[in-house]
């Protein structure tokens, strides 16, 4: 081999190596950069987050959960304007409703034989996705009679529907036994019922000469209410027995199935 052949098999090798190393340096360099990109992400998610923490409401003075419940979503705040529903779409069927709450499910069996007309609105407004977010705004807490109101989304207890409509399927002793789920209404027996119902936490005398529609009954979950009724009734109320639930639920959805014979 002659000493210009040597040469340029050298200068060959040192042209191969040299592409080696800048191939190995422009991946390291790629690499670092690429770090330096997820840092900054990182960064700025870790800020995004302290700052998410720092101005997060907080719960409001002196509100406390039940055992197992979460804070509940604030209220929409908002009714609906619907039309009432033919009664003859219930009348004679059974459902199955579950109540999703921040305190867990309660499922409800409604009867539309007994019931058909609010069986039939109450399954419309589930449907609807009317009940969302709403709270159980009133605990009624005395000696004759505990339950817990539900079902205005306003949270006010002067929510509504659009509509109203008649009573049905009301006891004449007065008497809600345990588990039992009652239409609430105004003190107008002919069209006083629109979307607020109540759950009967232990049994319950109600004297109304026109009393109140019962149109179903609890039947799994009824100790998330009993849970509610034993924080009691938050300070402020009208009375030490009768106000807001010191411990919220909220209704976050409602599913509604028909039940099959």
């Amino acid at each position: 081999m002659t000493r210009q052949q040597e040469h340029d098999r050298a200068r060959r090798r040192w042209e191969k190596r040299r592409s080696a190393l800048a191939q190995r340096d422009a991946q390291r360099a790629r690499t670092r950069r690429l770090l330096a990109v997820v840092a900054s992400v990182v960064a700025v998610a870790l800020a995004l987050w302290g700052l998410g923490a720092a101005f997060a409401p907080d719960p409001e003075p002196g509100q406390v959960t039940a055992a197992g419940c979460a804070l509940p979503p604030a209220a929409l705040g908002t009714g609906a304007q619907l039309e009432l529903p033919d009664k003859a779409t219930a009348a004679g069927r059974t459902y199955s409703a579950t109540l999703s709450t921040n305190c867990g499910d309660v499922v409800l069996e409604l009867d539309g034989a007994a019931a058909p007309q609010a069986v039939a609105s109450f399954v419309q407004l589930a449907r609807a996705d009317y009940w969302r977010n709403a709270p159980c705004h009133r605990l009624l807490a005395a000696e004759e009679a505990t339950l817990l109101q539900c079902g205005d989304p306003t949270g006010t207890g002067q929510g509504t529907p659009g509509y109203g409509y008649g009573v049905e399927n009301a006891p004449e002793d007065g008497v809600y036994p345990r588990g039992t789920v009652a239409m609430a209404r105004t003190s107008d027996p002919a069209k006083g019922n629109g979307g607020q119902f109540f759950l009967v936490a232990q049994q319950t005398r109600l004297p109304d000469a026109d009393g109140y529609t019962i149109f179903g009954k609890v039947i799994e979950g009824l100790g998330i209410v009993d849970k509610i009724v034993a924080a009691g009734v938050a300070p402020g109320g009208q009375s030490s027995t009768d106000g807001a639930p010191a411990a919220p639920l909220s209704i976050l959805r409602v599913a509604v199935i028909e039940k099959k014979a």
